[in-house]
């Protein structure tokens, strides 16, 4: 079936289903793993929050189409939260069937958008060659913009709650602050010549900008775009210029194309390796574990990345981590094993 045909079907589905949301709780399906631990965050302690997550751990947004129980469980809610910036690419069309239902369908990005925070400028076609990048949320404090909006929306909602949303973001608030400073200050210990983050996609141009670091990757800010010979020969003569010796594979991305370009820097004689652990891109882990809430995964990631260069002979300085900032990384966490 076409995409075009499959999207008409679904949206059918959506408009023909009957909606269940009749008792007094707060219904709120989040499309993406990020988008459904702020939810969890703004939501706690309200009696009546329910929150139904439709990806998990590891899954690509770009590439995701929603299924059949997806619509259903969107179709029962009161509010869908969603990233926005075209990263939920599958999901146009079934956003605004679900707006004109009633349904609240809020985007994350739009208090970001909205600031003026976004870094735009980047090509998914030949038509579409001005299009921003989705991945904002590896700015702590592009995050923070995300939680006030979406606390304000939550309050418009269900005034009952308001003040609870946004002591919670307040305090939500005030451990992105603590974040980003530790991060910020582990991250440009690293020499500034050596502060090169290569991936498999694009998706970190925002984490960069935050913390100093330049970018490179194979693929551009969508998954759907398909890396060729050409992307592999760049991005092998980005890191042989920059004597750059550790790259990083994506946690919802193949390792393919980031395999190919260490086989091709290694036959040319170049030192390098793959950071010891996968970074997380666009999805992040599960939700019980320490990269499964949004907090865990920046800093696991900003961990792997001065883990891996501490390892192969770099200068990384890691911070203390501080006292009330949670969750506390594993211990395990703290110890990188340079041999894997």
């Amino acid at each position: 079936m076409s995409q075009h045909r499959w999207l008409l079907a679904w949206c059918w589905l959506l408009l023909a289903a009957p909606s269940l949301a009749v008792d007094a709780s707060l219904h709120i399906v989040a499309t993406t793993t990020q988008a459904a631990d702020l939810a969890q965050v703004l939501g706690a302690g309200v009696d009546g929050v329910h929150i139904t997550p439709l990806m998990g751990a590891g899954v690509d947004p770009h590439l995701y189409q929603p299924t059949e129980s997806d619509i259903a469980a969107m179709n029962r809610a009161q509010m869908v939260i969603y990233n926005g910036l075209r990263l939920e690419g599958q999901f146009d069309t079934v956003f605004a069937a679900l707006a004109e239902q009633g349904v609240s369908v809020y985007a994350l990005s739009a208090p970001v958008k909205s600031a003026g925070f976004v870094i735009g400028g980047f090509a998914l076609s030949d038509e579409l060659t001005d299009v921003d990048d989705p991945h904002f949320w590896f700015d702590p404090r592009n995050w923070q913009l995300a939680a006030q909006g979406l606390a304000e929306r939550l309050a418009r909602l269900d005034p009952v709650n308001a003040t609870a949303y946004q002591a919670n973001a307040d305090a939500y608030s005030t451990q992105l602050q603590q974040l980003f400073a530790w991060a910020e200050a582990g991250l440009l210990s690293v020499e500034e010549r050596q502060r090169y983050l290569v991936t498999s996609h694009d998706a970190f141009q925002y984490f960069g900008a935050a913390f100093g670091w330049q970018m490179q990757a194979i693929q551009g800010i969508s998954t759907e775009d398909e890396a060729g010979v050409g992307d592999i020969q760049a991005t092998v003569d980005f890191v042989l210029e920059h004597d750059i010796p550790v790259l990083f594979v994506e946690s919802s991305v193949p390792p393919d194309t980031i395999e190919a370009v260490v086989a091709a820097l290694r036959a040319q004689g170049h030192e390098t390796r793959i950071g010891i652990r996968e970074l997380y891109g666009d999805a992040m882990d599960a939700p019980d574990s320490f990269g499964g809430a949004y907090i865990g995964m920046l800093a696991q990631n900003a961990l792997t990345i001065m883990q891996s260069y501490a390892c192969m002979g770099a200068i990384a300085t890691i911070p203390d981590w501080p006292a009330d900032l949670l969750p506390e990384p594993p211990d395990e966490l703290w110890n990188a094993n340079c041999h894997a």
